[in-house]
């Protein structure tokens, strides 16, 4: 069966051309020209989705908002998501709310069209993964208390120290993934798979990024972490009860 695709964009011109070229490559194509009818559409044939693209400026509710709906709806569907803004903080939010790729209008039709297929492929890849893994994996732990830490993965709901915080879906998932490896040395390239689901091979700053934001949450002192400790050369460590004197080991 042909991959489907969902085009969501409010440019007439633009999503037919899309349209237009993704039906040439061979696929199936459904276009929406909003946010909440995106998320109505998804909802009624999300498992026949193979891949949304997505614009981030939308009537009725954003790429963002979209975007953070459907991860929270548990979606692994990949997400290229399409906007005319370029800043750093614009494609690092894009990356936050779930996004898996980001391009900036105006965008070169070649490249749109290989990035598709990319992300097809991986999709597919982890799909064939998943299904030949003997099910002997331990159950997800749906919550967890650290310091003054308490997370409720399930629900999303994190108190620091008895206040109320706001972590956003790649956070908590970032989390999650360390939480469920206490005392294990993690490396950059396994984050990048296991949270990410990207090439561990990839030269990016976005794991460090994140662990400086976890640390900001979690730690009482973000410049001298006790949970989260950088090991030099090889990664990450997360520690839910430190040892007293634990040092901080920093590679960069």
């Amino acid at each position: 069966m042909r991959p489907h695709i969902m085009v969501v964009e409010d440019e007439k011109h633009l999503a037919t051309g899309i349209k237009y070229n993704l039906e040439a490559d061979g696929y199936r194509v459904t276009v929406v020209g909003d946010g909440p009818t995106a998320l109505r559409l998804f909802g009624q044939t999300g498992e026949g989705i193979d891949l949304m693209i997505l614009d981030l400026m939308l009537p009725g509710m954003s790429g963002y908002a979209v975007c953070e709906t459907i991860r929270g709806l548990g979606s692994r569907v990949p997400v290229l998501m399409l906007s005319a803004r370029t800043l750093t903080e614009d494609r690092t939010r894009g990356f936050d709310v779930g996004a898996n790729q980001y391009m900036a209008k105006p965008f070169d039709l070649d490249e749109l069209l290989s990035r598709v297929k990319n992300l097809l492929q991986l999709q597919r890849l982890q799909l064939s993964a998943d299904a030949a893994k003997p099910n002997l994996a331990k159950p997800r732990i749906a919550s967890t208390e650290f310091g003054q830490v308490e997370v409720d993965f399930e629900t999303h709901q994190v108190t620091v120290a008895g206040r109320e915080t706001r972590m956003t879906p790649k956070e908590l998932k970032l989390l999650r993934y360390f939480v469920e490896h206490p005392g294990r040395v993690i490396s950059r390239g396994e984050l990048l798979e296991k949270v990410w689901e990207m090439s561990g091979n990839l030269q990016t700053r976005a794991v460090d990024q994140f662990v400086v934001r976890l640390r900001k949450i979690i730690e009482t002192d973000p410049a001298t972490p006790r949970h989260l400790l950088t090991i030099r050369d090889a990664g990450y460590r997360f520690l839910p009860q430190p040892r007293s004197g634990e040092p901080e080991l920093e590679g960069d």
